[in-house]
This record gives structure tokens, sequence and C-alpha cells, in this order.
């Protein structure tokens, strides 16, 4: 049940099986709170009024319902084991608009209602609006993962100033250049999530006063056309970054033998 393809999009076999795990926790408290008691209930029946049958299937009645919770709660801990692995996945190569449903759980209450009324009323805007909260959820991503390989760094390079061997300083300019590198993807990320938000509350406040496709579709190409223009900080970084990258790879050639 619980077998994963390798890829990042979402397969048939992953829908399968989410309904497959949306059913069975359920599934498993009704058949263990009720077939042992009807069992007892049954021979009770076929056994022409034995009381003993009768008292058993009474008396099962709430050690069935006890074991049916704890065998629910722990369906419910691999159906979230499950949900989480699927999620990483998904976004190993990108969230799409169409897997936003997947990662409904990183939505507040509020944004969850907004896209279900869009959904019903406006599908041209929640079509947008999911887009953008795909393209949040990247960024959030980007900026998270960015933060804590950044504090892995942070303990290496804290490490290294008190190494006394000949390849320290080596050592430290590696560090440096990525702590560069990730700080740069942290500053990108926070960057993109801002637009994300910017585009986010536009969308709903087209959505709150009727506005058309049209209107709304040009503040999103007006939002685009920032987005393209890379902050100037992270360009100066990025050409930085590439330079001493070419830098250490003709160096690489001079030595080589």
């Amino acid at each position: 049940m619980d077998v994963i393809e390798k890829s990042g999009r979402l397969t048939a076999n992953d829908r399968r099986l989410a309904r497959i795990w949306q059913t069975v926790p359920w599934l498993a408290i009704l058949l263990i709170t009720a077939v042992p008691p009807a069992a007892f209930l049954l021979a009770y029946l076929f056994s022409g009024g034995a009381a003993v049958f009768l008292i058993l299937a009474i008396s099962a009645l709430p050690f069935s319902l006890i074991a049916a919770i704890v065998i629910a709660l722990v369906l419910f801990f691999f159906r979230r084991s499950w949900l989480r692995r699927l999620r990483d996945r998904l976004a190993s190569d990108g969230i799409t608009a169409d897997e936003v449903e997947w990662f409904l759980n990183e939505l507040t209450t509020g944004e969850r209602r907004a896209l279900k009324t869009m959904g019903r009323q406006q599908p041209l805007l929640a079509d947008a609006y999911r887009e953008t909260r795909a393209l949040r959820l990247n960024a959030t991503r980007l900026a998270g993962r960015a933060r804590r390989e950044l504090l892995v760094v942070e303990r290496r390079i804290n490490r290294a100033r008190y190494l006394n061997a000949p390849d320290t300083a080596v050592l430290m300019e590696e560090l440096g250049r990525d702590r560069a590198r990730l700080e740069g993807l942290k500053q990108e990320g926070s960057s993109r999530r801002a637009e994300a938000e910017a585009r986010l509350q536009m969308i709903e406040a087209a959505a709150s006063r009727g506005a058309s496709w049209a209107e709304t579709n040009f503040m999103l190409q007006r939002l685009d056309e920032g987005r393209r223009n890379v902050p100037l900080g992270l360009e100066t970084e990025r050409a930085r970054q590439q330079i001493r990258e070419d830098t250490e790879r003709e160096l690489r050639k001079e030595l080589a033998p």
C-alpha cells in the first residue's frame, strides 16, 4: 500500500492510495467495533438463547471500541507519514497549481475558505489563486531549506575555526562560498515569497469586489514584470559567485599535471 514512485509528479496510483488511506481508519473503527459483538450475538441466536453468548456480546463492545480507536490512531499516524512523504516527493521538482490540493494543511483556514469560494464563484480567479499559492509554497520551501542548510554551514565554520591544520584556510574559503550561496538562496526565496503574497492579496481583493478576469490579469502581468527584475544585491552576488567558480576552475586546470 505504501509504494511511492520516484517521479516528482502525481500519479493515478497516488490518488488511489490517498482514497484508500482516507477510508481505512474509519472502516477499521466500524469493523473492529461491530464484528466481535455481532459474532457473539449471532452465536447467541443460533445457540437457542444461551445467555453466555449474550453476556459476551455485551462485554465485548467496550473492548472492541477501545481496540478500534487504538488501531485507528495507528492508521492515522501511518496515513500522515505517507502524506508527508508524498508532499516531499511532489515538492522535489516544484509544486504545481494542480498539486496545491495536497498542501492544504500548509494554508490557513481563511486561505482554504477563499480558495473554495473562488472555485465555486470565480473559477478563473481560482486558477490564478492556486498557481500563486504554488509559487508561495515553493518560495517558502526554498527559503526554509536554505535557512536549515545555512545553520549547518555556520556550525561547520565555527568548528573549522578551532582546527589547527594546513588546509584550514582552504576549508574556510569553501565554507564561506557555501554560506554566500545559501544566503543568496534564502534572500531569493524570501523575495519570491513576498511577491507571491502581493499577488495573493491582489487576487483576493479582485475576488471580493468582483473584478473581471481582464483586470486581474493586467494586475498580475504588472507583478510578473517586477518579478523578472532580480534584486540588484542578489544579481551582484550571483555574478561574484560565478567569477569565483570560473577562477577556481582555471586555477585547477593550470595546476593539473
